[in-house]
């Protein structure tokens, strides 16, 4: 039987009223369902979601989203906002950025969401390098961004002075931007892997180590003396002239731009001999000259006025005397010779000429010429430095 009617089978108002109740709160509740819940645009750092939601403020919506929000977050509108149906909602959330600004590194708050806005927010020049797409997304942590300002600098190579624009972070890639290569040798006034400063001259400065250079330097000789009994003591002749030897000295150059900078010896060789010089010294005793007799012996400083015999080889001691005394035959030289010969006093008196006069100054011509011939018999030319004129 309907639930509409009475257990004897009668229709009953009271059920149908009570059923009506029931329908009506039931439509209410629906409707006031319906009108409560909205649907809001939620966009968080770029990212739009749509949130079906009963809240009544952006507060409420954003925690009915499971999006914790913290102090440094940006919410627009306010949190405590009232929101309606179809309401968009943004939120930049806070991120901590790693950025490089020419090198020198912080951390930076930021709610910008992409690396455009961080650049913006920083106020740095819009011709800087940045070293991620500028809508990049930034995350809420862990981004890193390196960004270069356009700085001016000074390149000094290969004879030449540039200057240039770079946002060139290094000076390695300024060099590489300005098709500079460096050799293995070659250095850089600044490091390669230093930041770029505003106004910063690099210079290259070309390093050669392949040259080389050969220098030559005189070889002393060596004096080498040995004695002969057929000279007199304290008499020399130079058997055999000396001569210098030549020493290569090879060197290893370093040239800085073409100019040298320093040498290293890597090796040395001699090209020429030194020839010794050989010199025979006299051994010989020197023949004792006699005195004369006491009643014969002239007065000190006078010329006995013995007569000469005639002279022989006049030609030859005229040459000689020419060279050793400018032809003078009464010079006393005042170093122990004396005559147009330059006598010594030894070998004047050990020749006899003690019989014409104490020295050869004091004699005549002829007379020295006649002692000069006694000593030529016995010894040649050899006593007479200038005994080559003789020949000439």
């Amino acid at each position: 039987m309907s639930k509409f009617f009475t257990s004897d089978g009668k229709f009953s108002f009271v059920k149908v009223g009570a059923q009506l109740l029931v329908l009506c709160a039931l439509v209410a509740g629906l409707v006031a369902f319906v009108g409560n819940n909205k649907t809001i645009t939620l966009n968080v750092d770029g990212k739009v979601s749509s949130v079906q939601t009963f809240g009544g403020t952006v507060g409420q919506v954003v925690k009915s989203a499971n999006l914790e929000l913290y102090p440094a977050d940006r919410v627009s509108p306010s949190v405590d906002a009232s929101v309606q149906n179809g309401t968009v909602i943004n939120v930049n959330k806070a991120k901590e950025v790693k950025v490089s600004l020419d090198g020198s590194e912080k951390t930076v708050n930021t709610t910008a969401q992409d690396v455009a806005g961080l650049v913006t927010e920083l106020g740095v020049a819009s011709a800087s390098s940045v070293s991620a797409p500028k809508d990049a997304q930034l995350s809420v942590a862990g981004s890193y961004v390196s960004i270069s300002t356009p700085k001016t600098v000074s390149l000094v190579a290969d004879g030449k002075v540039d200057t240039a624009t770079t946002t060139a972070a290094t000076v390695g890639k300024v060099l590489e931007d300005a098709g500079l290569v460096l050799g293995a040798n070659d250095r850089s006034s600044q490091p390669v892997n230093a930041h770029v400063v505003n106004n910063m001259v690099i210079k290259v400065s070309r390093v050669d180590t392949g040259q080389t250079a050969v220098a030559t330097e005189d070889v002393p000789f060596e004096t080498v003396t040995s004695e002969s009994g057929e000279l007199l003591k304290g008499e020399k002749e130079v058997t055999q002239k000396g001569a210098a030897g030549k020493l290569e000295k090879t060197y290893k150059l370093v040239l800085v731009d073409g100019r040298e900078a320093s040498r290293t010896l890597v090796s040395e060789t001699v090209a020429v001999q030194p020839v010794p010089e050989k010199v025979t010294v006299g051994t010989k005793p020197k023949p004792v000259a006699q005195a004369a007799p006491a009643a014969s012996a002239p007065a000190a400083g006078a010329n006995t006025g013995a007569a000469a015999p005639a002279m022989m080889n006049e030609a030859m001691w005229d040459k000689i005397a020419q060279c050793e005394s400018t032809g003078n035959w009464s010079i006393n030289s005042g170093n122990g010779y004396y005559g147009g010969l330059q006598f010594d006093i030894r070998t004047w008196i050990g020749a006899g000429g003690g019989a014409y006069a104490p020295n050869a100054s004091l004699a005549t011509k002829a007379q020295q010429i006649d002692i000069a011939n006694r000593v030529y018999a016995q010894r040649g030319l050899q006593p007479w430095g200038c005994g080559w004129a003789a020949t000439s």
